[in-house]
């Protein structure tokens, strides 16, 4: 499976790309075990957070001053949430950038990581690190309906959901993005806007480009 994702991803290596000036930018990784169903890394967000409470997503933040480039972001916010080392993190692809609904222009690496590698959560920032295998998110069966909290309304929203966590919104879309590129599995997490209360489609009128 793994050497298919490096087979697949070939033209998309990756570079260490430069932030746009005066845009916001971030990066995120995409983490993935060496092992026969290689196992996704994903963080729950801490409930204190100001941004996205609760919520989960990859490894990873937005680019600052100190960063030669988005890589160079991803890599470090990955090692001070998760104390992933960027040395051993295997790099394969760079995934096509995605907008979330503020604005943000977010660049997703794609890396090999080692099976059983320690990875310490900071709690200052996160409640939890927890694995998804890869043949879970494989199954269409998986990707369902679910009620999230969106901004105090409950709404229902394409999403995997797995021992206790609920993958949804910006995440999602990036993640199957990697699944169909990869697998071309023709898994969809658009999202029907009949679902959507309608302060949420007024506020929101593109609400599927992310959380």
């Amino acid at each position: 499976m793994l050497n298919k994702i490096s087979e697949q991803l070939v033209s998309l290596p990756p570079a260490a790309l430069q932030p746009a000036e005066g845009g916001r930018e971030a990066a995120v990784l995409l983490a993935l075990t060496r092992e026969h169903d290689p196992q996704l890394v994903f963080i729950q967000r801490a409930q204190h957070m100001n941004s996205h409470p609760g919520q989960v997503a990859f490894p990873g933040g937005k680019w600052e001053q100190g960063d030669s480039s988005l890589l160079s972001t991803a890599l470090r916010e990955s090692e001070e949430e998760v104390a992933l080392a960027p040395a051993e993190v295997e790099l394969v692809a760079r995934l096509p950038q995605r907008r979330t609904r503020l604005g943000v222009q977010v660049t997703p690496y794609l890396g090999f990581i080692r099976p059983g590698l320690e990875l310490l959560a900071d709690p200052s920032e996160l409640e939890a690190i927890f694995h998804v295998p890869l043949s879970y998110l494989l199954e269409p069966k998986h990707l369902i309906k679910r009620q999230v909290d969106v901004l105090g309304s409950w709404c229902w929203m394409p999403c995997y959901h797995y021992a206790g966590y609920t993958i949804w919104g910006f995440t999602l879309t990036v993640l199957v993005d990697m699944l169909n590129r990869v697998f071309d599995v023709g898994l969809c997490a658009e999202i029907d806007r009949a679902d959507l209360p309608a302060d949420i489609r007024q506020q929101f009128p593109h609400f599927p480009e992310g959380q």
